[in-house]
């Protein structure tokens, strides 16, 4: 017979859990990463290091990235050299430039994921971003040295940055409402990677889709 303290966790336990993906960020880099996502927070991942987290579906906007050249004390607060989430290891918000990102939507429009890689925030580490379940194998990869010829204006410590941040002006911004077209530096990132976002408006085999719900893998130095 069910007591009154037992009868609600009784009841809980018959409730559906909430739909959720995982993700797995592997870290096959030479160097130590800080990993970061949002949903998710944030790690120090040594070489051959991986870190697995739920995110639940119907999630926008989310993200994951590496972030180089940090340090953090015992209370997790200290800063990086690139993708920096406010000066915490456990991020709640998106990192500051520049940064590879690996973005996604779940269960979106169709019932389907949407993710991608993107370099309009500039580049500082190569990633790959591949599904890992319902029978779904293709995503984008972006393995490529980007750092190694960076083109000069958009040379910083520990990455390339994107052009929008450097010199601010609307062709390499794309601001809300308007198209903005292909530039020499948008043209640099498509050459290095070319599934990859190189710019706001490039659609050309940059988005790729999954059924909802499915699972997700990070490498950092694929």
């Amino acid at each position: 017979m069910a007591t009154q303290n037992t009868l609600p966790l009784l009841l809980l336990a018959l409730l559906p859990l909430a739909a959720a993906s995982t993700f797995n960020v592997i870290n096959q880099c030479s160097y130590t990463v800080w990993a970061a996502a949002s949903p998710g927070g944030g790690i120090q991942l040594d070489q051959g290091q991986s870190w697995t987290f739920n995110v639940a579906d119907g999630t926008t906007g989310g993200r994951v990235w590496a972030r180089t050249g940090c340090s953090f004390d015992s209370n997790g607060n200290g800063n990086c050299q690139t993708g920096n989430c406010g000066g915490v290891l456990a991020c709640t918000g998106y990192g500051q430039n520049p940064n590879t990102l690996a973005e996604y939507s779940l269960d979106q429009s169709g019932g389907l994921d949407y993710f991608d890689i993107s370099l309009v925030a500039g580049f500082n580490v190569p990633l790959s971003f591949t599904p890992t379940s319902n029978g779904c194998t293709s995503g984008p990869s972006c393995a490529a040295n980007v750092n190694a010829n960076c083109p000069a204006p958009l040379q910083v410590s520990g990455g390339c940055d994107d052009p929008c941040t450097i010199f601010g002006a609307p062709e390499y911004c794309c601001p809300s409402g308007s198209s903005c077209n292909p530039t020499q530096y948008s043209e640099y990132f498509k050459g290095q990677c070319p599934q990859a976002f190189s710019y706001p408006d490039d659609y050309d085999g940059t988005t790729f889709t999954c059924p909802g719900n499915t699972n997700y893998q990070v490498v950092f130095c694929p």
